[in-house]
């Protein structure tokens, strides 16, 4: 179907019913439009008539499980309601086209693409290497030309890589595989992709997050061979809550010996029990050692661990009162990670620049706010600079957000809705 018979259906409301399923209603009309816009930018680009097909990938938040996938633990997360949406034909050859809003052109032949050669920390990379992934794994790749507009920024927390290669795989799925390709799949050649060619160490949560849509646990357990998913069905709008995000403005600048630092001290106590992981070892272990770990690891280290341990087995009460509808027992253990995370972890602010911490002033607002309503608060993501997010009751949100954007500025705190659907083909 060409953009001008899009363009027609959408005006006449064809698609009404999944943009309110994805956006809400309230925002159906401005998704609309946007899609238009973008159905026009692929005309004007690539050609009018060609048969076009047109895909969505949302955003996803960590919900629970800080810094536990790194050591094959559990997670809980969930996609939200800003996404990247692309248009994309094939194009009868080997070449890929991808105009994303706001940067150049992607253009990349995947018959001469080579990891070793490839620019590393690119869009160029992440568009041959999901191919590669793909191709690796079995499927068929081929050559097309997009167009793509995304809500999920760079550094809003939310992960815009991982849709964004998520995206790259949904269409190699669409174009050339029937759209046979499952989540699963869809994450770990997005995964390898950002691996092996962009040069990042990623895990699987947020591409899996991204992929499948709604709440989901994930169990890393069976790393590196395999890993489980468990939808935790549950409407987060139903119940009267929205998850906000707020961004601090922290400076992400010289962190990378803060996030490498969590992995490695926990594994360097898995070590001391002959493991790789900490995947396994008890709160009984670590405490029957303590003394020991204390000499040797170190006091944080230790707690890293206790962290772990506790985290892991939070997910999986955090699922089941998900799938209980027990709002009071999810908020309860969303704040027992926010705590165990500042305390135990400690991964809400840098010790090297301790008159910065925005996270950590966030928190403390939050709980000003919020600890007279049934709310929930804790730090979003790796940490040590960022964002924070709240599960809030829908009559406190506008009082809630115009606070944290007079602290952090306007815009700082955004308002999600959790949504069901993952990556996606509009159809």
């Amino acid at each position: 179907m060409n953009t001008e018979k899009w363009i027609a259906l959408l005006k006449e409301g064809a698609y009404d019913k999944t943009l309110t399923e994805w956006y809400g209603a309230e925002k159906r009309e401005e998704k609309t439009a946007r899609l238009i816009g973008l159905l026009n930018e692929f005309g004007t680009r690539y050609g009018e008539n060609r048969d076009v097909r047109v895909f969505s990938v949302p955003g996803r938040s960590e919900i629970g499980g800080n810094h536990t996938d790194h050591n094959h633990g559990k997670v809980l997360c969930a996609a939200v309601d800003r996404d990247i949406i692309a248009v994309a034909a094939k194009n009868g050859g080997s070449l890929v086209r991808v105009k994303s809003e706001g940067f150049p052109e992607d253009v990349v032949d995947l018959a001469s693409a080579c990891a070793e050669t490839a620019a590393k920390y690119t869009s160029s990379a992440l568009v041959a290497g999901t191919a590669d992934g793909m191709k690796k794994a079995g499927y068929t790749v081929g050559g097309f030309d997009a167009v793509t507009t995304s809500e999920v920024k760079k550094g809003s927390g939310i992960s815009s890589s991982a849709a964004f290669e998520v995206m790259l795989c949904t269409i190699q799925s669409a174009l050339y595989n029937g759209g046979t390709v499952g989540p699963k799949q869809l994450a770990k050649c997005s995964q390898y992709a950002e691996n092996v060619w962009f040069g990042k160490p990623s895990g699987l949560m947020d591409q899996t997050a991204c992929a499948c849509g709604s709440f989901i646990s994930i169990d890393f357990g069976g790393l590196p061979e395999s890993f489980e998913i468990t939808p935790c069905a549950f409407d987060l709008t139903a119940a009267g809550y929205a998850l906000c995000i707020t961004d601090t403005g922290g400076n992400h600048a010289d962190l990378n010996e803060d996030y490498a630092s969590v992995p490695a001290e926990m594994k360097k106590v898995a070590a001391l029990f002959g493991k790789p992981v900490l995947r396994g070892i008890t709160l009984s272990d670590l405490l029957s050692r303590a003394a020991e770990l204390r000499k040797t690891v170190g006091d944080r280290a230790l707690m890293r661990a206790i962290h772990f341990v506790s985290e892991n087995e939070r997910v999986g009460k955090q699922a089941e009162a998900l799938k209980k509808g027990d709002v009071d027992s999810f908020l309860s253990l969303v704040k027992e990670s926010g705590r165990s995370s500042f305390m135990y972890l400690q991964n809400v602010f840098t010790v090297k620049n301790v008159t910065e911490q925005g996270v950590s002033l966030a928190l403390c607002v939050t709980e000003q706010l919020l600890s007279d309503k049934k709310a929930a608060w804790r730090v979003h993501g790796g940490g040590f600079a960022g964002t924070m997010q709240a599960f809030v009751p829908f009559e406190a949100v506008e009082e809630y957000r115009a606070a944290m954007n007079a602290v952090f500025g306007e815009g700082a705190c955004e308002v999600f809705r959790v949504r069901g659907a993952g990556a996606s083909e509009l159809n």
